[in-house]
């Protein structure tokens, strides 16, 4: 039987290192190298670390939280040594280890037992061809998350994982475009684990994984190895035999003093926990009897499904469903934004919906408005005269004349049996009207005054 358990890493989303105030950056829009930094993340002679930053310890706390787990009320910093470049102390500050008391434990998330959640510090970044080491990541805060043995192939872990990211996204716990790197644990009955390190995409997790089983099964590990992956060749490459926590020489840190949680904080933090992905799924699904594709949509992120449910209660369901899933995250997508990052109103996009619904503007001139909320809405109620729809056959029929008149080419095609040529002159009525008309008035007075 096959065992497969992760130890999930990601960068906590915070403005300020964990034991010094230089800038936290991570991911793909980064400083020049070695320009955040300071005595204390570089680990100068005499430099002493700060006080533990605050929202870095709330955000692993909201994590355990919403994973299932215990959370400790006394939190001991560790020092694990370990000789490598990128290690400025030659120790990393971590709240793991045998001497240690994780943040929180014993959790479990969607049948995953988890066995601990913990904070420590990221090291440097060093590049091994050059020798060069950029210190702007040195001291940034990251959660580990470690869970047990307990996925049984590749395809369990990723749909896992997806899930687990989306989560993550509701509290805003790391930051996304940073990603997550995995440490994968993985063995087969009879054989010894074999780990694979820092794994910094779902992709190659998933490649990973199928590649080690297969070559376990073909030959037995006898002995716990680390090894690294090659993406470019999808194999695992042995880096050495496993490390103990001894190989480690942990000891608690005296320069750190131990957190105390209180009851009373961790309360308030559960109090305001959002539902998560996977119970929002459920609701709409059953509450609101969603189509479950588009339920997935509207769960991906928090800020688009809270939108959503708040507008549901005071319009037509299937109305609200396409024109959040298609029409808004379209306008959003196209604008490279998030719904966060734009203001509109919900009262707004309400009475946006109504106005289609109650035919009183076309959804092309609804999509127009749509679309000018770049920044924020406006009441569409307010425009209603400038946008209002055109549903009079005589009006219809004076714009269809003069479209007629003036595409004679276009007429005649239609008339010799082209017609597709009547699109395009239903296309210069709506342009005409400022695509207020009613789109099947448009078809019918056409294809009257046509035969």
């Amino acid at each position: 039987m096959t065992k497969i358990g992760l130890e999930i890493h990601g960068y906590l989303l915070t403005n300020e290192k964990l034991f010094c105030s230089c800038k936290s950056e991570h991911g793909l829009k980064q400083s020049k190298p070695n320009t955040n930094i300071c005595p204390v993340c570089t680990a100068q002679p005499g430099a002493k670390p700060m006080l533990p930053n605050k929202t870095a310890v709330q955000k692993v706390i909201q994590t355990a939280l919403i994973l299932g787990c215990k959370i400790n009320e006394k939190l001991t910093w560790a020092r694990k040594h370990y000789n490598w470049p990128d290690l400025p102390k030659g120790y990393q500050n971590t709240i793991s280890g045998p001497y240690a008391i994780p943040v929180g434990e014993k959790g479990k998330f969607l049948g995953i037992n988890i066995t601990e959640c913990h904070l420590e510090e990221d090291p440097a970044a060093w590049n091994p061809k050059t020798g060069e080491i950029d210190y702007n990541r040195s001291g940034s805060p990251l959660i580990e998350i470690v869970t047990e043995p307990d996925f049984k192939n590749s395809e369990q872990v990723i749909v896992w994982l997806k899930q687990l990211i989306a989560t993550l996204s509701y509290i805003k716990a790391i930051d996304k475009n940073a990603g997550i790197k995995a440490d994968v644990n993985v063995s087969v009955s009879g054989g010894q684990r074999i780990e694979i390190k820092n794994i910094n995409s779902l992709k190659n997790i998933k490649t990973a994984i199928e590649y080690e089983i297969q070559r376990q099964e073909k030959e037995i590990p006898k002995m716990q190895e680390t090894k690294m992956f090659n993406e470019s060749k999808g194999i695992t490459i042995k880096m050495r035999s496993k490390e103990e926590a001894q190989d480690y020489r942990f000891i608690s840190d005296p320069d750190l003093p131990i957190i105390k949680i209180e009851k009373s904080r961790v309360e308030k933090i559960k109090s305001v926990l959002p539902e998560t992905p996977h119970a929002k799924l459920k609701k709409l699904i059953k509450k609101y009897k969603i189509e479950k594709s588009s339920a997935e949509i509207l769960t991906k992120k928090l800020e688009v499904v809270e939108f959503f449910e708040k507008i549901i209660e005071k319009t037509n369901p299937k109305l609200a469903v396409r024109w959040v899933t298609e029409e808004l995250l379209s306008v959003l997508n196209y604008n490279k934004k998030d719904l966060e990052n734009v203001k509109i109103e919900v009262e707004h996009f309400i009475d946006l919906l109504k106005l289609i619904e109650k035919k009183i503007i076309t959804e092309l001139k609804a999509k127009d408005i749509l679309r000018s909320w770049k920044e924020k809405s406006i009441s569409p109620k307010q425009e209603i005269k400038k946008h209002s729809q055109i549903s009079d056959t005589k009006e219809i029929q004076k714009l269809a004349e003069k479209i007629i008149k003036e595409n004679s080419k276009a007429v005649e095609d239609y008339k010799s049996g082209k017609k597709q040529s009547l699109n395009f002159l239903i296309g210069q009525v709506m342009k005409e009207s400022n695509k207020r008309a009613d789109f099947e008035m448009v078809r019918g007075v056409l294809e009257g005054l046509l035969k």
